[in-house]
């Protein structure tokens, strides 16, 4: 039976040569920080690297001489799925998530949703408020106006209107997005709702 490997997982998988498997006669060595060492044979960096007690890793095979690093494989291996899991996090492709609010909630309620929008925010998410009147509701929009207002000022640290509050039908809808203006704690975040709400 022929066994076929899909070219996507062959792509993602990206191979190391290490210690005695390195061919190239000259080497440019780093070391664990990355500062360059400078341009040793591979007899050479293969001996500094096991004075270290530790690996010589090729990262650059194509570069004239290859380049080196001297470290621990597994600590490069570490160092290397973090960088590339830090990258996909900045990459991460923004979404828009939904916060539910009603015209007449309680403080401990509208506190739930703000917290939770704040986590929304801090992912990098953008958000839509959507006060909803459900029948005579409808009648006294400046309540839901209010909750609104609530909302958006407790998130103002973190965020910036997209779109001011409007009416769809019976749904009052705003849309926030992320704007890092500080580095505020969760609990500052909080401290800030709740004398927000107090008012």
């Amino acid at each position: 039976m022929i066994r076929r490997f899909s070219k996507k997982r062959q792509d993602t998988r990206r191979f190391y040569r290490i210690n005695e498997r390195i061919f190239a006669s000259n080497l440019r060595v780093l070391d664990q920080e990355g500062k360059q060492i400078g341009v040793l044979t591979r007899f050479e960096a293969l001996q500094k690297a096991k004075d270290l007690g530790v690996d010589l890793v090729e990262i650059a095979p194509m570069a004239s001489p290859p380049v080196v690093k001297i470290i621990d494989f597994k600590k490069f291996l570490y160092q290397e799925s973090k960088k590339k899991n830090e990258e996909k996090k900045r990459s991460k492709v923004s979404e828009t998530k939904e916060i539910r609010l009603g015209p007449f909630m309680n403080d401990h309620d509208l506190n739930t949703m703000i917290r939770r929008g704040t986590g929304f925010l801090q992912d990098n998410d953008k958000v839509r408020l959507i006060v909803k009147f459900m029948g005579r509701q409808i009648a006294h929009p400046e309540f839901g106006q209010q909750i609104m207002q609530k909302v958006i000022s407790a998130l103002s640290d973190i965020s910036k209107p997209e779109r001011e509050p409007h009416f769809e039908g019976k749904q009052l809808i705003a849309i926030l997005s992320p704007e890092r203006k500080g580095s505020l704690t969760s609990k500052k975040i909080n401290e800030k709702e709740d004398k927000k709400l107090s008012k």
